[in-house]
């Protein structure tokens, strides 16, 4: 059991040694998964997504003091995409979180380099939204909070260079409520985050009802 422990310990010091790593990759857990790979961004405890085919729940497990400034630690569940696109997902925090500012994203980013350009939809443990972007690599992170607080419905659209965050509620009607213009070359990865606001802990947070909308004009997701 000590010697488990003691790996684990080495495990999570190298992986918190470089932020500029993608520190572990994944398969999915199910082959029904919409998406490539899972993986952990930046300075982060390994996370994990897991995928339940009866209830079509994503766990997502993230850690990471937090997605701002010039770079990014979470965990991330990806697929590659070109052209435009729309993501949507409900989202279910873990009941009592301890951090209000844990964070649970569907985002549209460049690279998985932890100081890759994006633009997200974020939702916080404490209920308000947010648009997030980061439109140079390295560069500082922007955010417009959105009028609507608590909404579990979120959705974020790629029209070019153009990138829209939504909020909705469970009957599936989403309005717009921020938009800002990144340009991003294809192609972006495209998926579902988790960021604890916890440099040493992680949260676990579902994401259901998830889906990916592809403009008829765009290719699918690139193969490896």
């Amino acid at each position: 059991m000590m010697i488990f422990q003691q790996g684990i310990k080495e495990l999570v010091a190298f992986a918190l040694a470089g932020a500029s790593l993608v520190v572990a990759q994944q398969r999915p857990s199910s082959s029904r998964s919409i998406f490539e790979a899972s993986s952990d961004v930046g300075k982060t405890w390994a996370g994990s997504t897991v995928y339940g085919p009866a209830d079509g729940i994503y766990r997502v497990t993230g850690g990471g003091a937090d997605m701002w400034g010039a770079a990014d630690a979470f965990h991330f569940s990806w697929v590659r995409v070109s052209g435009d696109a729309a993501l949507t997902a409900d989202i279910q925090f873990p009941w009592g979180s301890k951090a209000p500012l844990e964070k649970a994203v569907l985002i549209f980013r460049q690279s998985l380099d932890p100081a890759s350009p994006y633009a997200d939809v974020a939702i916080h443990a404490d209920g308000h939204i947010t648009l997030q972007y980061r439109a140079t690599a390295g560069g500082k992170t922007v955010d417009v909070t959105a009028a609507d607080h608590g909404s579990t419905r979120l959705r974020i659209e790629r029209s070019g260079d153009r990138f829209t965050a939504y909020t909705g509620s469970a009957s599936g009607k989403v309005t717009a409520f921020s938009n800002t213009t990144i340009a991003l070359e294809d192609p972006v990865y495209v998926g579902i985050g988790v960021c604890a606001h916890d440099a040493e802990g992680l949260t676990t947070v579902g994401f259901s009802n998830v889906s990916i909308e592809r403009s008829s004009a765009s290719p699918a997701a690139n193969k490896k």
